[in-house]
């Protein structure tokens, strides 16, 4: 063949390869700007994240509204903090951690948030806010979200679905948070809402019938069938009789927050109180950086659990079974600098 010829042909393939390649850059281009129109970030609208992290913005706040209120949270920090170094033979009885000690730990991927919830301490509504969160535009109005709903565990994913390293990272890398209520009414509100409302009868079937049988003497048949008529007095004397603890752990609405949330082994970064739950949950959404658009929802509930309840139920329990049952919820109190009770009679 020719040099002419092959010259030619070269010529011809390195022009097409040109071309091609041009060709391709153009369409790169072309679908680059139709994204950059759709969204001029190039991040999911509804999770867009700002420059900051929420830890970043907690430990190093460039507001200073932000600074003031860090102040209160470091002093409350340092509260768990001393309160588990002074009763680490308690506090820390169990040195590891396993996947099913996180289950109560929620985890919001886009915002870098891990949520502690205690029942009774407004967790509806925060499982409402996380499935806001995390619902990638799904929901916009927590209170839009059916109670019911918001309890469904697949609607929330939580920390002990990850593996290890996955477990370790987000520990280390996301903020983490909790909300705590004075022990003994969050105590009384989960009596009340577990065994006085009629409808809770799957409670009645499983805590009540067992509560009436150990505590009531010449309890009836229809009582130990029903298991509806359980007395503060039987609820208190159940949770300090040693056979209940050793037979299985407290269920969630009762059990100790230290032993849902193992604050002495899991450092939370941000513990809410639900005394003052809407400053700290708006708070909490500002540092994520939602705040501007997404509030606590709150709402006027009457039948809520006061300490003036609290007191009128504590005032049929022993001296000695108030002394017993402070014993069980004392690293509570002690943890989330709560007083003791006026009303106590402690021995």
């Amino acid at each position: 063949m020719k040099p002419g010829l092959l010259e030619v042909m070269r010529m011809n393939r390195i022009c097409r390869m040109v071309l091609a390649t041009c060709l391709g850059s153009f369409i790169l281009v072309i679908f680059y700007f139709q994204i950059m129109r759709r969204n001029p970030f190039g991040v999911d609208i509804c999770c867009r994240k700002g420059s900051r992290s929420p830890l970043q913005e907690l430990y190093n706040p460039t507001q200073l509204e932000l600074s003031n209120t860090a102040v209160l949270h470091q002093m409350r920090r340092d509260q768990v903090t001393d309160t588990c170094r002074a009763n680490s033979a308690v506090s820390r009885k169990r040195r590891v951690l396993t996947p099913n000690d996180l289950k109560h730990l929620v985890v919001d991927e886009d915002h870098e948030l891990i949520y502690c919830y205690v029942p009774k301490v407004a967790c509806t509504n925060w499982k409402r806010l996380m499935m806001v969160l995390t619902g990638r535009g799904k929901y916009s109005d927590p209170m839009e979200i059916p109670a019911n709903e918001a309890h469904v565990s697949a609607n929330l994913k939580t920390l002990n679905q990850y593996s290890i390293p996955e477990i370790n990272h987000r520990l280390k890398s996301y903020m983490k948070f909790l909300f705590v209520r004075e022990p003994f009414e969050r105590l009384v509100s989960a009596y009340r809402n577990k065994f006085t409302q009629k409808y809770n009868t799957s409670f009645h079937k499983r805590y009540g019938t067992k509560i009436i049988k150990r505590q009531r003497k010449n309890a009836t048949q229809e009582a130990l069938r029903k298991g509806d008529d359980v007395k503060f007095e039987e609820f208190v004397a159940y949770l300090i009789d040693p056979h209940t603890q050793r037979e299985e752990p407290f269920n969630e609405h009762w059990q100790t927050v230290y032993s849902l949330c193992h604050p002495c082994h899991i450092h939370y970064d941000l513990v809410g109180k639900y005394e003052t739950l809407e400053e700290d949950s708006n708070y909490v959404l500002q540092l994520a950086g939602v705040g501007s658009y997404l509030k606590f929802p709150t709402y006027a509930k009457s039948t809520r659990t006061t300490d003036e309840m609290t007191t009128e139920f504590f005032q049929n329990i022993s001296s000695e079974h108030q002394t017993q049952l402070y014993e069980v919820y004392k690293l509570d109190f002690l943890m989330f600098n709560y007083s003791v009770p006026s009303y106590l009679k402690l021995e």
